[in-house]
């Protein structure tokens, strides 16, 4: 496991202690669709400090050649979050062809934190009432909140990936730098 989710897990299950430390012992209204929005708020900050952190030269990069450089890894994310949230929300999504058209870093990143500002307002209007929802998603029958779920776990997937490519080019991703989490 990553220094980065061993930080994630620990401040997530570190919140309800403090909660508790501090006398109370009532449970949020929503607490699985509360969790769900705290951890993709942290998500989507590292995503983005990725995507800012590696130099415009390094966005043609490909370890070989038969997978997406760093560049399409930040677009197809951008694309992914907009496909994920916006199937959750009901709404059409909203164009973006990222991965395909973009190839500039200012571009891409300004593609992703706009997909990440998407999201950060459909996991905003969930509730665990909404998240239990069932609605239809690569042919399959899912709760929305699970739809949710796929969407940072595809993240976090990526993420990965981008780590990897950093590490390559002698770049220290986000969640490894001293200090822990970009959001601090």
């Amino acid at each position: 496991m990553t220094k980065g989710l061993c930080f994630l897990f620990a401040t997530l299950a570190a919140a309800p202690v403090a909660v508790l430390a501090q006398g109370s012992a009532a449970t949020p209204d929503n607490p699985i669709s509360d969790s769900e929005k705290r951890v993709y708020a942290l998500l989507g900050g590292v995503v983005i400090a990725a995507a800012e952190k590696m130099p415009e030269e390094s966005y043609s990069f490909k370890p070989t050649p038969e997978v997406r450089s760093f560049g399409q890894l930040v677009g197809h994310l951008a694309d992914s979050n907009y496909f994920f949230c916006s199937g959750v929300a009901g709404e059409a999504s909203p164009a973006s062809s990222a991965e395909k058209s973009k190839t500039k870093k200012a571009d891409l990143v300004a593609a992703l934190k706009e997909a990440v500002a998407y999201c950060n307002k459909t996991y905003a209007a969930m509730t665990d009432a909404k998240g239990s929802q069932m609605m239809k998603m690569m042919n399959l029958d899912m709760a929305k909140l699970t739809v949710l779920a796929a969407n940072f776990a595809h993240n976090y997937e990526h993420y990965g990936n981008m780590s990897t490519y950093m590490r390559i080019r002698g770049i220290v991703p986000p969640t490894s730098e001293k200090g822990g989490s970009p959001g601090n």
